[in-house]
């Protein structure tokens, strides 16, 4: 039950927990301004009444189409809202620290080759191995 506690506590669970919450009430927020506004824009310019109602063949289209659209509103204002501004944020922040990101950055191949290094090192002055029988 310990273990089950301290999951429940670390603050990227209740980060994460908050973050589905706000998205949730985003994504609906987004929903009625597309279908409110954007979806009878686009609808008037295609001829139709409603632009759920857009058909191509047997296919709803339009529902579709809306879709589209709701995915790429709430991807820019995710990315204009939130990701961009933290990047600045980063990047002040490593301003002000006086370091810049990419000297902070290690790549994996990076860290792979300082281990490789150490192993080389540790087998040099390693004392031989001996063999029993």
């Amino acid at each position: 039950m310990q273990g089950f506690k301290e999951f429940i506590l670390r603050g990227n669970v209740v980060e994460l927990a908050v973050a589905v919450v706000i998205g949730t009430a985003f994504t609906n927020i987004v929903t009625q301004i597309v279908e409110g506004l954007i979806n009878p824009l686009i609808a008037a310019i295609a001829g139709q009444s409603d632009f759920s109602d857009v058909e191509l063949g047997i296919f709803k289209i339009g529902l579709v189409i809306g879709a589209i659209i709701n995915f790429l509103i709430i991807a820019a204002v995710v990315y204009f809202a939130m990701v961009m501004p933290m990047a600045k944020f980063k990047e002040r922040q490593a301003k002000r620290r006086g370091t810049t990101e990419e000297a902070a950055k290690e790549t994996d191949v990076d860290v792979l080759q300082d281990i490789r290094e150490l192993l080389r090192q540790q087998a040099r002055t390693a004392p031989p191995a001996t063999t029993q029988q």
